[in-house]
């Protein structure tokens, strides 16, 4: 057996009723999700385990809940003495991480984000961006495309997730004339249901405001090795980190190139600590030799636990 590294889910894994088995289940994941509400002066728990799809989606939401979700599923984790060896996560999915690192409390890490996502949504008025993913391109015709498209507005790569995935963020009227160049080249492209142009130019006029909102939080030096979006390497002074948080805001998501290094140094059990499975497929599509499997119920978990029964020396 290698090593394990944990990985953290972004916004758009989100789904009503994540975690919800977990906090019925396990009184250390019940009491997260009871300390969310205290913190945050509203039930987002009842938004998570029964609410409308609708509300989970809206980004003010969605980001506490994923945040949230993901560090209750971690408590169980611990609580069956299954720890890291190193850690990364898509996006929003770097604060769950840093938490898990030791790097902030998970009380910071929420109050962070709810601030971080209302910046996201003031920056770019409501219909006028958007995001799409275009699958079967390489980075560089997909680079190709955008820079085609400008004349309609801003748009760029936003997320190098695996091998034929390349998500794009800007102007949604730019962000249309790539998938339509796209589907010219006979690739694949989706829009995606978000309402925030992530990781792109537009969002550069926050920067400011999310230096300031970070500047007084106490984060310390990451207890395990954890690797950055912005760079694709790990990442070790706490100022640097901070930095990485504001730069991560309005830059590309480099998640291929993370995962590679992490394969590189010998990390070869993923696993995926929150709603959905969508990095324990982008996993499967970087590498066919590396185990990943996703963990958010008691099916997953006692999956989890029969795995790495098998691996241990």
């Amino acid at each position: 057996m290698g090593k394990c590294a944990f990985l953290f889910p972004g916004q758009g894994a989100q789904y009503v009723g994540m975690g919800k088995e977990m906090a019925e289940n396990f009184p250390a994941s019940r009491a997260v999700f009871e300390e969310a509400d205290d913190i945050l002066g509203y039930k987002l728990s009842n938004i998570i385990f029964q609410g409308e799809k609708k509300d989970l989606k809206k980004t003010e939401i969605t980001q506490p809940a994923v945040l949230t979700t993901s560090i209750a599923i971690l408590k169980v984790l611990r609580e069956e003495g299954i720890n890291p060896e190193g850690l990364a996560g898509l996006s929003l999915g770097e604060y769950s991480a840093l938490v898990c690192a030791g790097v902030i409390s998970f009380s910071d890490a929420l109050l962070i984000v709810q601030k971080r996502s209302q910046y996201m949504q003031e920056a770019v008025p409501l219909g006028e961006g958007g995001m799409a993913a275009i699958l079967g391109l390489t980075p560089e015709e997909v680079r190709i495309m955008c820079e085609q498209s400008m004349t309609l507005g801003h748009v760029e790569p936003a997320n190098y997730n695996c091998p034929g995935q390349i998500v794009i963020a800007g102007h949604m009227q730019a962000v249309e004339e790539v998938c339509r160049l796209a589907k010219e080249k006979k690739a694949r492209a989706v829009v995606l249901s978000v309402s925030v142009p992530f990781h792109c130019r537009l969002l550069y006029s926050i920067k400011d405001k999310m230096s300031a909102l970070l500047e007084n939080v106490p984060f310390f030096k990451p207890c395990v090795p954890f690797v950055s979006n912005v760079s694709a390497n790990y990442l070790w002074d706490p100022e640097e980190i901070k930095r990485s948080l504001v730069v991560q805001v309005y830059s590309p998501v480099y998640w291929e190139n993370s995962m590679r290094l992490l394969l590189k140094d010998g990390y070869d059990i993923f696993i995926e600590i929150g709603p959905g499975r969508v990095l324990t497929g982008f996993m499967k599509k970087i590498s066919n030799e590396a185990r990943a499997i996703h963990v958010e119920d008691k099916l997953t978990l006692a999956r989890l636990i029969t795995l790495l029964q098998e691996v241990q020396p």
